[in-house]
């Protein structure tokens, strides 16, 4: 059994320190999975790499209870923390985008209308996903996890009890049906 599962264990238990050390073993590979996704274009200020991965901690804080049984569980449940959060920065952006509480002024430009802006395509995926997901769970985690956690194969097929064989079909088939999806 790895540190991390030893770890998540006892930070189930209760034991605080095991989190913050969970965290502190996990961070590089936190960060790398934050940048990966703030990489695919969700850099246009919505959130840097740093605060996401703080978000993160934030919100397992927040969690009574720390359910991932290992070090792939916990990387996976951390891809759906941060997809949540960025999506939540999106929905912010895009309503700041739209004035908020401010006075609307209408602008003539066909430019700025024809721009999609990073948080509309992060919403859009969100959109499409929860839509996935509806279909067939297994394939919205897959998603999940590689689009919006950057995990690998193997890392996806450890922590769903598949093979990397099966994620790399699911993944296949999911990325089709999203992309009929979003043209839509």
């Amino acid at each position: 059994m790895g540190e991390v599962t030893q770890l998540i264990g006892a930070a189930r238990a209760g034991d605080r320190g095991a989190f913050d050390r969970i965290f502190e073993l996990l961070y590089p590979e936190l960060r790398q999975v934050a940048h990966r996704r703030l990489s695919r274009g969700a850099r246009d200020g919505l959130m840097e790499t740093t605060a996401l991965v703080n978000e993160c901690y934030l919100k397992f804080l927040k969690k009574a209870s720390l359910t991932p049984e290992g070090r792939a569980h916990f990387l996976a449940y951390a891809a759906t923390v941060m997809r949540s959060i960025i999506v939540d920065a999106a929905r912010a952006a895009k309503a700041d985008r739209r004035g908020g509480d401010a006075e609307q002024v209408t602008l003539d430009s066909e430019l700025m209308g024809s721009l999609p802006a990073a948080s509309d395509e992060i919403l859009d995926v969100h959109a499409a996903l929860e839509d996935l997901s509806r279909i067939d769970e297994r394939l919205g985690h897959v998603v999940e996890m590689r689009y919006f956690g950057g995990l690998e194969d193997d890392e996806i097929a450890e922590a769903l009890g598949l093979s990397a064989r099966t994620v790399r079909r699911d993944w296949d088939k999911a990325r089709l049906l999203l992309a009929h999806a979003l043209r839509n």
